[in-house]
């Protein structure tokens, strides 16, 4: 017969445990306890609080902020289960010297940090540049969607809603008269039981709908046209991302090359990222100036994709003599190392990329021009002449060929060749030869910058640094979707996740940290 050894769940064991001795040398949790006792002020807290006199003591801000970053680098944002690990997670009841804060207080510190976190973010800055983790010579921005804490079926324009409001009073009408019906039938309780708890649930949201409606002005975009807006979180957007249309945030971020150090980190309601350039650069700037560095942006160069490629931008840089390196969404198209892209893509026959495109009209690029633009050639191998003097559309020029009714009126390629070929007789075809009356554009200037091969080389460097920073957060850390709503705390929490960041930089990296100079 089996033998196994006895056990009591009546006996009892006493365990001594020493706070000081349960975080480990080495561990993120003792850089952060680190960082918080002796190199990040936290005088910034002390106007939240008035009980010199009367009033119960408060939590630390310091035991606050521990607690608060150990849970975010593990993935935990719930205040809830913040407060719950503070009673039974060994690290957690260490770091918070076993003083149990209540969720609600956790979760008013978060949600009030909009001030302190710039402080904090940069005294954590200045100890990895004391470290040498920041390079300052090249800079990648960009930036990673995320889902909100709001729903994007409550999203629309006032017209939208109003519309949503008609149509759910009528169904409240229509479920109201089966219920009377249900009532004089004598249908079972649970049918009507279920039919008013629907009634009461659409009741609820016309008076949500009516109440957000009632003194809030339409929400204009940067054209000036109505766009949607949101009743759960009206601050966030709608924002297309790789998994579909989301509402949510996006999450910006400037990194610096050495170590993948954020030195910029803010959160924006905005579906495009264009729009985003300029704000994220001068917040880098005023981070640096707050470390002493005048203007670090001219001196170091910066990386960003498409996205951020605008004429606003690279003016912005070109006039701020920032050497900056902005692909334009057909930079890849211009590199010869992608002529032969295509053969290495998967050969499955249900791919998108497999199926063969349908050929539309003919373009320009078909046809063939002549020596001395006197004439070109078509696709079906016919002459076209010239039609008159040079064709001017606004600063462009060119010249324009026409083809004679003996070959167009029989073509075979006529119904590729022309939009209308019942209404059209022959084909009419302009050739652009060069701009006038303008200077090179900013675009035309980043275009044959980042053409060179120092440009594609500068550029190439961006996927390295700034990508895996955005693993790190949303893999390592599981930041999968932010939790709070209104920008001001959703870009508190992100920039919780980038301070996280940065902190597990300094534990692995950070040998040269101060060991003596603080900053209370």
């Amino acid at each position: 017969m089996a033998r196994y050894k006895h056990y009591d769940y009546s006996q009892q064991k006493l365990l001594p445990v020493s706070f000081e001795k349960q975080i480990l040398p080495g561990s993120f949790e003792y850089t952060l306890n680190e960082l918080i006792d002796n190199e990040v002020g936290l005088k910034v807290f002390e106007g939240r609080y008035h009980n010199d006199e009367t009033g119960a003591p408060a939590y630390d801000p310091g035991i606050l902020l521990k607690i608060i970053l150990y849970a975010y680098s593990r993935g935990i944002t719930q205040s809830r289960e913040i407060a719950r690990l503070c009673q039974e997670n060994i690290v957690f009841i260490a770091l918070s010297a076993d003083t149990t804060p209540h969720f609600t207080t956790i979760a008013a510190f978060i949600s009030r940090l909009e001030r302190e976190i710039v402080s904090i973010y940069r005294d954590v800055l200045l100890i990895c540049d004391e470290a040498g983790l920041i390079g300052r010579e090249m800079f990648a921005i960009d930036g990673v969607k995320l889902p909100s804490n709001a729903s994007k079926e409550w999203s629309g324009t006032r017209a939208d809603f109003q519309k949503k409001v008609k149509k759910m009073e009528r169904a409240i009408t229509y479920l109201v008269k089966r219920h009377r019906a249900a009532d004089e039938a004598d249908d079972s309780e649970t049918l009507k039981a279920a039919r008013a708890k629907q009634i009461k649930t659409l009741k609820a949201s016309v008076a949500k709908v009516k109440e957000f409606l009632k003194d809030r002005p339409e929400k204009l975009g940067a054209s000036g046209k109505p766009i949607q807006s949101n009743i759960t979180d009206n601050e966030s957007a709608k924002i297309k991302s790789g998994k579909g249309v989301i509402q949510g945030y996006a999450g910006m971020a400037v990194v610096d090359a050495r170590h993948q150090v954020i030195v910029g980190a803010q959160a924006f309601g905005a579906g495009q990222e264009h729009g985003l350039f300029i704000p994220m650069l001068e917040h880098t700037r005023e981070s640096f100036k707050a470390l002493g560095n005048h203007d670090i942006l001219k001196r170091a160069g910066l990386l960003a994709d498409s996205g951020m490629h605008s004429e606003t931008n690279l003016e912005y840089l070109f006039e701020n003599g920032i050497d900056g390196f902005v692909a334009d969404t057909r930079f890849r198209k211009r590199d010869p190392r992608f002529v032969t892209a295509a053969r290495h893509r998967p050969t499955r026959p249900d791919a998108p990329w497999a199926r063969p495109k349908a050929r539309g009209l003919f373009t320009p690029k078909d046809f063939q021009l002549g020596p001395g633009h006197r004439f070109c050639i078509c696709p079906a191998g016919k002459r076209l002449y010239r039609n008159g003097a040079h064709v001017r559309v606004r600063d462009h020029y060119g010249v324009k060929f026409r083809g004679t009714k003996r070959d167009c009126v029989g073509c075979p390629m006529r119904s590729r060749c022309l939009r209308n070929p019942d209404k059209s007789t022959v084909r009419q075809v302009v050739f652009f030869l060069g701009r006038e009356g303008k200077s090179e554009n900013y675009t035309a200037r980043m275009r044959r910058k980042i053409d060179t091969d120092a440009g594609r080389h500068q550029y190439a460097q961006r996927l390295g640094i700034v990508e895996p920073v955005f693993a790190n957060i949303n893999s390592a850390h599981r930041l999968r979707r932010f939790s709070l709503r209104g920008r001001a705390k959703v870009s508190t929490q992100w920039q919780l996740f980038c301070l996280v960041h940065n902190i597990g930089k300094i534990q692995r990296y950070g040998t040269r940290r101060r060991s003596s100079r603080s900053l209370h």
